[in-house]
């Protein structure tokens, strides 16, 4: 096992523990090794890294993917969660969404708003 799946395993415990096996059943018999693929680049290798605080970096996913448009929606919704986990609070997430109003449009600010409702609304 590399250094940085095993700091994406750990990273990953904290935001979305039980993640991996769920995309391991859904992608690794289509794309042998998916989901540990996935965990050490994104998470051990981005998430982990110095630089910025794991709740910003969250932020900014939910930004990014806010401005990529309806399209990401699920994606959307799972890094809204991780956020949470993140420390994250709902109007600082709500504010990255709204913010991307100017980049993305605002169509996907309302997709983006739309998703977090549904996040929100999960007890």
């Amino acid at each position: 096992m590399t250094d940085a799946l095993s700091k994406g395993r750990k990273l990953l415990e904290r935001l979305n523990p039980g993640l991996e096996p769920v995309l391991a059943d859904r992608y690794d018999d289509q794309i042998d090794g998916f989901a540990e693929s996935l965990i050490e680049w994104a998470y051990g290798r981005h998430y982990a890294r110095p630089g910025l605080d794991l709740r910003t970096r969250q932020l900014c996913t939910v930004a990014a993917l806010t401005a990529m448009g309806g399209q990401t929606a699920p994606q959307l919704k799972v890094n809204i969660e991780h956020a949470l986990a993140a420390g994250a609070t709902r109007q600082e997430i709500t504010e990255a969404i709204w913010q991307m109003a100017v980049y993305g449009g605002m169509p996907a600010a309302i997709n983006g708003l739309n998703a977090a409702c549904e996040v929100f609304a999960k007890p």
